[in-house]
């Protein structure tokens, strides 16, 4: 008895609409928050701006987020910044928010994203932040790696510290 051959018909894949579209993709990536961040360097002295970044603490196990928390703190994080704030992805569990203010009122804004991030409904998630001032003489690297280094100071405190940069001790 000849065994006749099963075609399988494929079905092409549903296509993919805006609010399927991850939050997470949505948001701008380091290199563009890089580049907003040169754009302000220049009137800083002028018009105060500070880069505030969140980081996320699992209190559980650490593993990394589902993408699907992730959406969801990116979805409360966009829903929770005022207009005049810049909101981009600076890390696999890091969001930059980009603020026109200076960096000691900064700290009032980056308690308020905590707890945001603790309300966005993920079951043992918190957050923590890192600050640094923009500033005409610092690079926009330069503004970063002093936020990132004020985030790890955070993280290794625990959630719901923020940190802000304050310069060189001498």
């Amino acid at each position: 008895m000849p065994i006749a051959a099963h075609r399988v018909a494929h079905e092409a894949p549903p296509p993919r609409d805006l609010e399927a579209t991850a939050a997470v993709t949505l948001l701008p990536t380091r290199a563009t928050l890089l580049d907003r961040i040169a754009a302000h360097t220049p009137a800083s002295d002028v018009s105060p701006a500070a880069l505030v970044l969140v980081g996320l603490l699992r209190r559980d196990t650490g593993w990394p987020l589902p993408s699907s928390h992730l959406d969801q703190v990116a979805a409360a994080l966009s829903a929770g910044v005022r207009g005049d704030d810049w909101l981009a992805r600076s890390g696999p569990s890091e969001f930059a928010v980009l603020l026109g203010a200076a960096a000691h009122h900064a700290e009032t804004a980056a308690n308020r994203l905590l707890v945001v991030v603790a309300d966005a409904g993920v079951p043992g998630l918190t957050a923590c932040a890192g600050i640094a001032g923009l500033s005409p003489d610092a690079s926009p690297s330069e503004v970063h790696r002093r936020a990132t280094l004020c985030l790890t100071a955070a993280r290794s405190i625990g959630g719901g510290r923020v940190i802000r940069y304050s310069g060189a001790r001498r």
